[in-house]
């Protein structure tokens, strides 16, 4: 979500009702939550591990092969429109299909009162650089 949006620079106001409250160059610069912090290097650390066990059993070609797939799949995405991306692909292959978090069932955009169906050209100028904001409005 955060390659979808504008950039910002340090002299610039902030539109809150655009961009969001949390959605501010101060908040870029904060240090994350501990336990954030250490999941994330937990993660890191046996996702190194990982590769250093495929490169010592196959070869350093096949993590530079699914390096490339990775990119390949994670910039695959559906216009923007009435149906989100799923991203199966690059789930399937990272292996998150098996993590089921809360931000699966609970506040669902679908489920709004509020939802205001996208508009598909804005959202591909939005994607290309041609239109500032996000790709769909939150608000009515």
């Amino acid at each position: 979500m955060a390659s979808l949006m504008t950039k910002k620079e340090i002299g610039q106001t902030h539109d809150v009702l655009r961009f969001g409250v949390n959605d501010s160059v101060r908040g870029d610069l904060a240090p994350p939550h501990p336990v954030q912090a250490t999941i994330h290097k937990e993660t890191k650390f046996w996702d190194e591990k990982r590769r250093f066990g495929t490169e010592a059993i196959y070869g350093s070609a096949f993590n530079i092969r699914k390096d490339l797939d990775a990119q390949i799949l994670s910039r695959f995405q559906r216009p923007p429109g009435a149906l989100p991306s799923s991203m199966l692909g690059y789930e399937a292959m990272t292996g998150s299909l098996d993590d089921f978090g809360f931000e699966d069932y609970l506040n669902l955009p679908q489920d709004s009162d509020s939802l205001r169906i996208p508009d598909m050209h804005h959202g591909m100028e939005v994607r290309l650089g041609l239109s500032k904001g996000p790709v769909c409005p939150s608000f009515n």
